[in-house]
């Protein structure tokens, strides 16, 4: 960008979003001076060459940031809106989520070798039972410590405290998907994840709901490799390639794929998808994430892949995107796009498996 930016053979032009810009005319260092401050003290986010969105978007991480940290300031004392004391409220909270836990182990038996998606369905069962394990025996312990008898230790005190504020554990959450979820929604997706994995368990689903895995980066490995022993690719010649589909719901797929799988509950951000044109779309005013229809994952030879009007979009597994690691990042889809790749990249268009709400 900055090599077309600078370019002398292109005529630079300055936005005209509420307010005239204009390189100063030579003079004074006073004039200088006088010319920045004549400018607004607040720019609009056309000024630098984004979507009107890209504001409502940092206002509201701004003041979910402050009422997250207004709720840490809270005393330990006192009564909710309901006259229940912390204690009582905590004790109820606890109990609310016992019961939501399921009881019944998972058990997956085999009578074969493990076909590489079998092989992830066991991992995954595994993490979750040990998650499962984690939030029992710390809310049993949580709750004889309220009654007393047990002390009250420095993380099961912090555990009172995410339950109280309606905050993910963060001893709950090591355990788990990446997520910045609140508690309520994260128990939904928690059991969601439960159904998927029992589901699975009786059979291959036809649609994978990739935000329910707690390493998404294995299903697409396993998709890799199954193909590959199937059709006798080699390994390190084989990626995957993406296309979007017509099915708004998983309940519309009548048929599995030979190749890859189908995926839900992806988003979209930066732009939106045009279901009837088939490509990407300028986002609408307000509208700051889309739920993407399901989208066809397929293992493909790359010498053999040729894509043409794509764009290759980063999907991340929370709005956060990734952190200086990389940590964050689990494959490229390919979206076709009518302009030019660089449009999108300017307005900051990823994918991502889980929304914060």
């Amino acid at each position: 960008m900055g090599d077309y930016l600078f370019d002398e053979n292109v005529q630079f032009f300055f936005s005209r979003s509420g307010c005239d810009y204009t390189l100063a005319s030579e003079g004074s260092v006073a004039s200088y001076t006088q010319s920045i401050l004549n400018l607004p003290i607040s720019q609009s986010p056309a000024v630098f060459g984004l979507h009107p969105n890209a504001e409502i978007n940092f206002f509201m991480a701004s003041a979910k940031d402050i009422y997250s940290g207004l709720l840490t300031m809270q005393t330990g004392t006192g009564a909710d809106s309901g006259g229940m004391s912390r204690d009582e409220y905590i004790d109820k909270t606890a109990s609310d989520i016992q019961k939501k836990l399921p009881t019944e182990d998972m058990i997956f038996l085999l009578e074969t070798v493990p076909t590489p998606l079998e092989v992830v369905l066991m991992q995954e069962i595994e993490r979750f039972e040990v998650l499962i394990e984690r939030m029992v025996g710390n809310l049993i312990d949580l709750k004889r410590a309220i009654k007393g008898e047990i002390g009250m230790s420095q993380d099961l005190d912090d555990l009172g405290t995410s339950l109280f504020n309606g905050f993910l554990p963060s001893m709950w959450s090591k355990l788990a998907p990446q997520t910045e979820k609140p508690l309520g929604s994260w128990m939904d997706h928690f059991l969601r994840r439960h159904r998927q994995y029992r589901n699975w368990m009786k059979m291959e689903p036809a649609v994978f709901w990739l935000s329910g895995l707690h390493i998404p980066e294995s299903l697409l490995s396993a998709l890799v490799q199954a193909s590959c022993r199937r059709r006798g690719w080699a390994l390190d010649k084989s990626c995957l390639y993406t296309r979007v589909t017509k099915f708004q719901q998983a309940e519309e797929v009548k048929t599995k794929l030979l190749d890859g799988t189908l995926v839900e509950g992806i988003y979209l951000e930066g732009a939106r998808w045009d279901i009837d044109r088939g490509c990407l779309a300028r986002q609408r005013p307000k509208e700051l994430i889309q739920v993407m229809p399901l989208i066809e994952i397929i293992p493909a030879e790359a010498n053999r892949l040729k894509l043409r009007d794509e764009l290759p979009t980063p999907v991340y597994i929370t709005q956060l995107r990734r952190n200086a690691m990389g940590v964050g990042l689990v494959f490229e889809a390919n979206l076709y796009t009518k302009e030019h790749p660089s449009v999108w990249v300017l307005q900051g268009v990823a994918m991502c498996l889980n929304d914060t709400s």
